[in-house]
């Protein structure tokens, strides 16, 4: 066979040996991590946003299908084969599902952010494995628990943090159960959605921690209760500021589109 027609016919051979010998290289080095755990927390993350991806989708589809129902019962309305309270409610769960689909894209955007910074934080040889920080965590919320538990002085102080009755008190026992029940899961060759289940249990710890610690100091006459009122104004705030940047977000762009239909066509 001609030497140039058998180059011509096996020219993909090198770049698909190289290729394949590239893809083996990472697919080691990906199984080295992942089986190390370095890559654990960003597997979990990935794990998250999945879900939270096809949640999003989902709560997208209820929003249409919502729509779909107050249109057609808005259309029987107007025809008298529908009441006006049979209206009102086809609107009222069509403000349920775009709330819950908010709600879901919220999640999805939060968990995109997880992915990136677990990405970022990708420990070294020589570093802490992300089931090992984890551990650390979770111990060093028991150490804190503990010192209530064993220390006299803090317990005439704060008696509420161990009293069970107390529902704050009450809310972090439950939490250090369930965390305790995941630790025991996670144990061995870790799955990234097991990890993802103790890293929302550790931190649902933490806050149930605090939790009953400031409620026992509230007890303790040491810190102020938080208003009711305070939650709500700065729930409020929030909500004006995210109006406030959509709204800017939405006349820029319109500002843009109107500049950019102003301006003089060049080409001949």
């Amino acid at each position: 066979m001609d030497p140039l027609l058998l180059a011509a016919e096996w020219w993909w051979a090198v770049p698909a040996a190289v290729a394949a010998g590239t893809v083996g290289v990472m697919g080691i080095r990906r199984r080295s991590s992942t089986t190390s755990g370095r890559r654990l927390a960003v597997d979990a993350a990935r794990h998250d946003l999945r879900a939270a991806q096809i949640a999003a989708a989902e709560r997208r589809t209820a929003v249409k299908v919502a729509r779909a129902d107050l249109a057609r019962v808005s259309a029987e309305r107007s025809a008298q084969r529908a009441t006006a309270e049979q209206v009102a409610s086809a609107r009222r769960m069509l403000r349920e599902r775009e709330r819950d689909a908010k709600a879901a894209f919220a999640d999805m955007r939060a968990r995109q952010v997880r992915l990136n910074a677990a990405r970022a934080a990708i420990p070294s040889s020589s570093e802490p494995r992300p089931l090992e920080r984890l551990y650390a965590a979770h111990d060093s919320v028991t150490a804190r628990w503990m010192r209530y538990e064993t220390d006299p002085a803090l317990q005439i102080a704060y008696p509420a943090m161990t009293d069970v009755k107390w529902p704050a008190t009450a809310a972090y026992l439950r939490a250090s159960g369930h965390a305790t029940d995941m630790r025991r899961a996670a144990s061995g060759r870790i799955t990234p959605a097991e990890f993802a289940a103790y890293r929302d249990a550790v931190g649902e710890l933490e806050r149930a921690f605090e939790s009953a610690e400031y409620a026992a100091k509230v007890q303790a006459g040491e810190l102020p209760p938080t208003a009711a009122w305070q939650d709500a104004a700065q729930d409020m705030f929030s909500r004006s500021a995210e109006a406030i940047d959509r709204a800017a977000t939405a006349a820029a762009a319109a500002l843009s589109t109107w500049t950019n239909r102003r301006k003089p066509d060049n080409t001949e």
